[in-house]
């Protein structure tokens, strides 16, 4: 008797599943369809600050970038796609100070997991909304995210607050 009850029991719980399953359809069947108009309505395009499309490295007026070339984003990326070259360099003071060189990405292969953004200690790199990325020829995927001649930006300290001393906190 107990399997019987339990053999009706399923079969009207199936058959209400069927019925909100159409019931939900049948709602979407009668609602307006938008469509976008796309590539001609580029400018009034809306694109969502959060959507990841491509991998930038800001620039300042100077040409100078946050990039320390310190590889945490290389170590982060779960697939291979940035290429962090750095080379040292010998400071006026006679110190040796590792600097970057050239920053590759390859967005063909990125899965825009954003890791690498979020693990950046220097805020150096984030994604922006350029989403135009079609091209013919993969090679032109792989792009150098520093400029030529870019240098590291230097920090500035605050104008007015004195150096912390070795002793406080």
């Amino acid at each position: 008797m107990n399997a019987i009850a339990r053999y009706f029991s399923d079969f009207f719980r199936g058959i209400w599943s069927l019925m909100l399953g159409m019931s939900v359809t049948w709602k979407e069947l009668w609602t307006k369809k938008v469509t976008r108009q796309y590539p001609e309505n580029r400018e009034t395009l809306v694109i969502s600050d959060r959507y990841r499309c491509e991998l930038v490295m800001p620039h300042d007026d100077n040409n100078e970038h946050a990039c320390t070339a310190c590889g945490v984003c290389e170590m982060n990326c779960p697939n291979g796609t940035i290429q962090v070259i750095s080379k040292t360099i010998e400071t006026e003071d006679g110190k040796k100070k590792k600097i970057l060189d050239t920053y590759h990405w390859d967005l063909g292969m990125c899965t825009f997991c954003n890791l690498c953004v979020l693990t950046c200690p220097s805020d150096a790199i984030r994604f922006d909304n350029n989403f135009e990325n079609a091209v013919f020829d993969r090679n032109k995927l792989k792009q150098v995210l520093n400029r030529e001649g870019s240098g590291l930006r230097e920090k500035k300290k605050p104008i007015g607050q004195p150096e912390p001393s070795a002793g406080t906190v």
